[in-house]
C-alpha cells in the first residue's frame, strides 16, 4: 500500500495542526508553535492569508483526515461509502470507522507515539488480536476485542514505558502489566478528538 514518505514536518506546517507524526508526541506541537502555522514553501507567509471557497475548505479537511490517520484516498473513500451505508449519522459513522482501525487503537491506547510507529509495530507482528497473530494495520476493531503485545521483553518494556507516559482514551481499557488493550465500546463523537471537521468531508464526497 502506498504511503507518504516525504518530510513529516512539511505536513504539519501545511495544515497548521500538530499531527502525531514524530517519535515524540510533543514534537509536532512545538513545531507548529514555532512556525506560527505558516505553510511551507517560499510563498508560505502570504498563502496563509488566502480565502478558500466552500470546496476548498472541504478539500483541506479531507486532506487533514488522510494525514492524521495516515491513509490513502482510496481507503478514505471506501470508509465514506461504508459510513453512508450504515444507519445513523454518516459523519459519526465515518469517525467510528477511522477510530476503530487497528493502528489507531494502538496509538490511542498510548502504546505508540504516532500512527506510523503503531503501524510499524503491527506489520512486524508485535501484537495479537484475540490471541491470533495480526499484521494488517487497517483491521477494524469491534467492541470486546482484545489486543496483546507479544514482542520481546526489551521492546515490550519500551512499549510499556510509552503507555505509562501517554494517557489512553476513555473507550479503551489498558492493562500495562500484561500489555493488553481491551476495546470496551466504539467511541461516541464526544470521545473523539480530531484536528478536522468530519462533516465537511461528508459534504466533499457527497458532491
Amino acid at each position: 500500500m502506498s504511503r507518504y514518505t516525504g518530510p513529516k514536518m512539511r505536513k504539519v506546517r501545511r495544515f497548521g495542526e500538530s499531527f502525531a507524526m514524530a517519535a515524540d508526541r510533543t514534537t509536532a506541537a512545538k513545531y507548529v508553535k514555532n512556525h506560527h502555522k505558516q505553510p511551507p514553501g517560499v510563498h508560505g507567509a502570504t498563502s496563509v492569508y488566502k480565502k478558500h471557497t466552500g470546496y476548498g475548505l472541504q478539500l483541506i479537511e479531507k486532506q487533514k483526515a488522510k494525514t492524521f490517520y495516515h491513509i490513502t484516498e482510496k481507503q478514505l473513500r471506501k470508509y465514506y461509502t461504508e459510513a453512508v451505508r450504515r444507519a445513523g449519522s454518516a459523519s459519526e459513522n465515518l469517525l467510528q470507522i477511522l477510530e476503530s482501525r487497528f493502528d489507531n487503537v494502538v496509538y490511542r491506547a498510548g502504546f505508540a507515539n504516532s500512527h506510523p510507529q503503531a503501524r510499524q509495530f503491527i506489520t512486524h507482528r508485535q501484537f495479537k488480536i484475540n490471541d491470533k497473530p495480526a499484521n494488517i494495520p487497517s483491521i477494524l476493531m469491534k467492541s470486546e476485542d482484545k489486543i496483546t503485545c507479544v514482542s520481546k521483553q526489551k521492546l515490550q518494556d519500551f512499549i510499556k514505558d510509552m503507555a505509562t507516559n501517554n494517557s489512553a482514551v476513555s473507550w479503551l481499557q489498558i492493562d500495562p502489566k500484561s500489555s493488553q488493550i481491551m476495546v470496551t465500546d466504539l467511541p461516541t463523537r464526544a470521545e473523539i478528538e480530531i484536528p478536522f471537521n468530519e462533516q465537511l468531508i461528508i459534504e466533499f464526497y457527497s458532491r
